[in-house]
């Protein structure tokens, strides 16, 4: 498959069931990042174009294709400690406040996790502030961890890391008191591990089966989504905080124009996004 193959009329045809399957707002000039991504999927299902992708798509046959496509399109980048700052803040700020205010065990909400990295990283700032604080109470926490990808979702369970993996964001300190070698894999201790459980989650559909959380991490998501999209989702988020619970999103990500249901709170380390009493 060349870009020259992509029609416009292709083209568009993708576009429309990338966004209404789970938001993905692809702009103009992106058929290269298609061509990149589904090569290898009209390869193994034996497609020699993408109009008969989409054409099976949009017949839904064969069943799985639907989601293979998702799985491919959807980014899964991601590194441990992924722009440190948030971290810091929630390990110095966020956690002694919310456990002083509440008193018990956290809820926390990964989005879109992809691999695991963030989730498995907030984790671990639980085990660190434990160690530190040893009357807290913060040590059964839970995370909820979702993403759209099937595909990711397997991965993360596993809590197996290859060397590359495990080398991007992540000390050797951290590496050594979190993880285990076995073979040639990481795998992170049952200490960090069962704090977290996995499920899937469209963030274009209800969160209601989650639960209420004090903690949501949506990082580096929103930024594929159309404004209208970004406003539906944020409100939803901010129904599904507790008050005074905190929104954390990406560094070049903004509620401003979607929601007025957080305040913005600085702390020494980076912003975060606090839901009004």
């Amino acid at each position: 498959m060349q870009t020259q193959e992509i029609t416009d009329i292709d083209y568009q045809r993708f576009k429309r069931f990338l966004e209404d399957a789970c938001g993905i707002l692809l702009g103009d000039g992106k058929q290269y990042l298609i061509v990149s991504r589904l090569t290898r999927l009209l390869r193994d299902e034996k497609m020699t174009s993408l109009s008969e992708l989409i054409s099976a798509v949009e017949r839904g046959q064969p069943h799985h294709l639907r989601d293979a496509v998702i799985d491919a399109m959807t980014t899964n980048e991601t590194s441990w400690f992924r722009d440190v700052q948030p971290f810091e803040t929630l390990g110095q700020v966020i956690f002694p406040e919310l456990e002083k205010v509440r008193g018990t065990s956290l809820r926390i909400w990964s989005a879109a996790c992809s691999s695991g990295q963030e989730p498995y990283t907030i984790s671990m700032m639980l085990s660190e502030y434990c160690r530190k604080v040893s009357s807290s109470r913060l040590a059964t926490s839970q995370i909820i961890a979702t993403d759209i990808s099937s595909s990711m979702l397997v991965q993360a369970k596993k809590a197996e890391y290859e060397d590359v993996a495990v080398g991007r964001g992540l000390s050797d300190q951290r590496r050594q008191q979190f993880f285990t070698k076995q073979g040639e894999r990481w795998r992170i201790i049952d200490e960090v591990k069962q704090r977290v459980s996995f499920r899937p989650q469209n963030l274009l559909q209800s969160f209601g089966t989650l639960g209420k959380f004090d903690i949501i991490f949506c990082r580096n998501v929103l930024i594929y989504f159309s404004a209208d999209r970004k406003k539906d989702i944020l409100q939803r988020m901010a129904q599904s905080l507790n008050k005074g619970g905190y929104l954390f999103l990406g560094a070049s990500e903004t509620i401003s124009g979607y929601t007025d249901a957080f305040d913005l709170v600085r702390t020494p380390h980076s912003t975060v996004y606090r839901k009004k009493d």
